[in-house]
C-alpha cells in the first residue's frame, strides 16, 4: 500500500470525482443563519443505541441525581460508544423508547433541571502536544464520540487502523452536499481555529499523513475562514471541490483527494485515508482540549414550510417537536408534505 502513496507530494486534488448529480441544494434557507444555542425545556431522552455497533449498557437507575457531562451509558464491547448526559436533573426513567427509526430502544430520561450544572473536570483544559497517542484516543472513547456525518461510527476504533503508519491523508469532511444542510458551513465559519486544532490532534496519530478539509465550492465564507486558520501549516490543506451530490460520501472524498477508487470491501485505511465529518472534528477538539463530551451538535432546521429555517446548537437527548417550535414551528397556511 505504500507503494501507491510514494508520489503524494506531486499528486494534485480533483475538482470532483466520477458521476453525481446536483439538485437545487436549497442551502438559501438557512445558510446565513448565524448558530444559536437552544435548551431544551423538557425532558431529554438518550437511546443507548445511538452508533453503530452494540447498545451501551445504562449505569444509572431511576431516581438517580445526574449532571451535565456525567456518563449514562456505557460502551458495551469493541464497537460500542458511551453516551454521555447533556442536561443536569433526575433520570425519571430507564425504559424503551421509540426513535426517529420506528424502532424502541433502550433509553435513559431525565427530568431536565434546567440548570446544565457540569460534572467535576467538565471543560478542564488541556494541552494536546504533551499527550501521547493512546491518551488522545482514550479522551476520545471516554467522550463518547461517533461519526457526526450521518453513519454514527464509534471514532475511537476508525482512528486505530492496523495501518496507522501508511495514512497519507487525514480529511475532513467539510462537503455538506446534501440539500438544505448549512449547520456545517456556519461550524467552518465560526470555529475554524478549533477545526484547524482538531485536526492537528489527529495528525499526532498519523505524523505521515497531511490534513485536508474539503469543501464545497458553493461555502465561500467557510473556504475562506479555513484558509485563515490553517495558514502557515505545511501539513493543513484546504481544497475547494466542486459542488455536486454525493461529494460529501467517502468514495467521492477519496477519489479527490487520493486519486483512488475504493473498491467494494475496502476501508477508508486501505487506500491511506482517514476521513472524519467537521462536527467530529470540532468534538474531536472538545474532547481533548477541553475535557468535554459529546453533549450538543449543529442542526439545521430548513424549508420552505419552515417559518424561521435556523442553524442551532442543540442538546443530545432534545425532543425534536422542540427543535421544530425553536424555528417557529410551520408557517402559517403552508402543509409538511415530507419530514
Amino acid at each position: 500500500m505504500l507503494q501507491k502513496h510514494e508520489g503524494r507530494k506531486k499528486h494534485m486534488f480533483k475538482k470532483t470525482f466520477k458521476g453525481g448529480v446536483h439538485p437545487d441544494d436549497g442551502k438559501r434557507y438557512a445558510k446565513d443563519a448565524s448558530y444559536r444555542t437552544y435548551l431544551p425545556q423538557g425532558e431529554l431522552v438518550f437511546p443507548m443505541s445511538q452508533h453503530i455497533g452494540k447498545p451501551a449498557k445504562p449505569v444509572v437507575k431511576k431516581g438517580d441525581m445526574v449532571l451535565a457531562g456525567q456518563l449514562l451509558g456505557e460502551a458495551d464491547g469493541f464497537v460500542s460508544a458511551n453516551i454521555v448526559s447533556s442536561c443536569s436533573g433526575t433520570v425519571k426513567a430507564v425504559e424503551n423508547r421509540r426513535t426517529a427509526s420506528g424502532a424502541k430502544v433502550m433509553s435513559v430520561v431525565i427530568e431536565n433541571d434546567g440548570q446544565y450544572t457540569l460534572a467535576e473536570g467538565i471543560g478542564a483544559e488541556r494541552d494536546y502536544k504533551t499527550l501521547g497517542k493512546e491518551e488522545i484516543l482514550g479522551s476520545i472513547q471516554k467522550a463518547g464520540i461517533v461519526g457526526m456525518g450521518g453513519a454514527g461510527f464509534p471514532v475511537h476504533v476508525k482512528l486505530a487502523p492496523k495501518n496507522a503508519d501508511e495514512i497519507r491523508y487525514v480529511i475532513a469532511n467539510g462537503a455538506e452536499c446534501e440539500p438544505y444542510i448549512t449547520c456545517d458551513d456556519q461550524l467552518m465559519r465560526t470555529r475554524s481555529m478549533e477545526l484547524a486544532e482538531g485536526m492537528r490532534i489527529l495528525l499526532k496519530l498519523f505524523p505521515a499523513a497531511e490534513g485536508v478539509f474539503l469543501i464545497e465550492d458553493n461555502k465561500p465564507e467557510a473556504i475562506a475562514a479555513m484558509e485563515k486558520a490553517c495558514a502557515g501549516d505545511e501539513k493543513l490543506k484546504v481544497h475547494a471541490a466542486k459542488c455536486k451530490y454525493p461529494q460529501g460520501g467517502e468514495r467521492s472524498i477519496i477519489q479527490v483527494i487520493a486519486g483512488i477508487d475504493l473498491k467494494l470491501g475496502m476501508l477508508p485505511a486501505d487506500a491511506g485515508c482517514v476521513v472524519d465529518n467537521v462536527a467530529t472534528m470540532y468534538a474531536i477538539y472538545q474532547a481533548v482540549c477541553k475535557s468535554t463530551p459529546l453533549m450538543e451538535r449543529g442542526f439545521t432546521v430548513s424549508g420552505d414550510a419552515v417559518k424561521e429555517p435556523c442553524n442551532l446548537i442543540v442538546k443530545i437527548g432534545t425532543n425534536m417537536a422542540e427543535v421544530l417550535e425553536a424555528a417557529g414551528g410551520i408557517r402559517g397556511g403552508k402543509e409538511a408534505q415530507k419530514l
